[in-house]
């Protein structure tokens, strides 16, 4: 199976000029095959200007040394540069007040340990986006390669990026919509576990309605994910953080936890993003309402 990752046009637009797109891929020296790659015509090496200032002999300037890119990590970040360039992408910034989620996990926990689940904050959050995607079913979809039809999907599956010493992957929790908050936070437990070890199996990755990229345990206040095609949305969590929030009388303690929502502007449009994350943001505070 070719690794060069080039949209349909583009791979039909080679065969008209004759080019060989493995070959243009060695000599440019990456996977990504973009239209203005093709413009050389035949199959001569095309010069890529955008990346000739990369090529610098760096020991010129001091000490260096090589790492080798595992071929997972050279197709990850070649996955990660086609979405990049090729989905207009916006991300949306909002925050939430966990203040119940963290109360209803501190009444929960003797039943979390004699069950031996970790119920963490994560469970409540997948829980959160899986009815926030029946709510809203163009979260759900994906785009065809031609970009000319959306499908939308009867199912939702959550994927959940796990940071591995061998690269991001991204395991999928199926049916999340139809599963209990101890179900959820097993299978969270389990499948980064699992991914830390290299066993999660081909069948457990893919197909996912959006992904989660988490940052929470590490920190940070806000960023912008990328949106993982064929998805048009991406969710990313950094740290919780207590906020002084105003309640009409004095300022509160209130533990926060920014959201921050890129989606694919072909399909969403803005008030449709902040709509959504609100409708996240109140499940999140109240959790009663994930569970009806």
């Amino acid at each position: 199976m070719s690794d060069v990752i080039a949209a349909p046009s583009i791979r039909a637009l080679a065969r008209e000029k004759g080019i060989d797109l493995e070959k243009l891929a060695r000599d440019l020296g990456r996977t990504t095959i973009a239209r203005e790659d093709l413009s050389g015509g035949g199959t001569a090496p095309v010069q890529n200007s955008h990346t000739t200032y990369w090529d610098v002999d760096h020991a010129q300037y001091g000490p260096v040394t090589e790492e080798p890119l595992s071929r997972f990590a050279q197709v990850a970040a070649g996955n990660l540069a086609a979405a990049n360039a090729m989905i207009p992408q916006v991300t949306h910034h909002d925050r939430a007040d966990v203040s119940a989620i963290e109360a209803l996990r501190r009444e929960l926990k003797p039943e979390a340990q004699a069950r031996n689940v970790k119920l963490t904050a994560l469970a409540f959050q997948v829980k959160a986006l899986a009815r926030a995607l029946r709510e809203f079913p163009r979260f759900n979809s994906s785009l065809t390669p031609d970009g000319k039809t959306l499908i939308l999907k009867d199912f939702v599956h959550i994927g959940i990026a796990v940071d591995t010493a061998h690269g991001l992957m991204v395991p999928v929790i199926r049916d999340a919509d139809l599963k209990g908050l101890w179900q959820i936070g097993s299978e969270i437990t389990d499948l980064a576990t699992r991914a830390q070890a290299r066993k999660v199996g081909p069948d457990e990755m893919g197909g996912a309605s959006m992904s989660i990229s988490n940052l929470g345990g590490i920190g940070g206040t806000a960023f912008s994910p990328i949106v993982n095609p064929p998805e048009v949305a991406i969710l990313g969590l950094t740290r919780t953080e207590v906020t002084p929030v105003w309640d009409g009388e004095a300022f509160q303690p209130v533990p926060m936890v920014p959201l921050d929502l890129s989606y694919d502007h072909r399909v969403i449009n803005g008030a449709e993003a902040a709509r959504f994350v609100t409708y996240l943001a109140g499940l999140l505070g109240d959790p009663r309402r994930m569970m009806i």
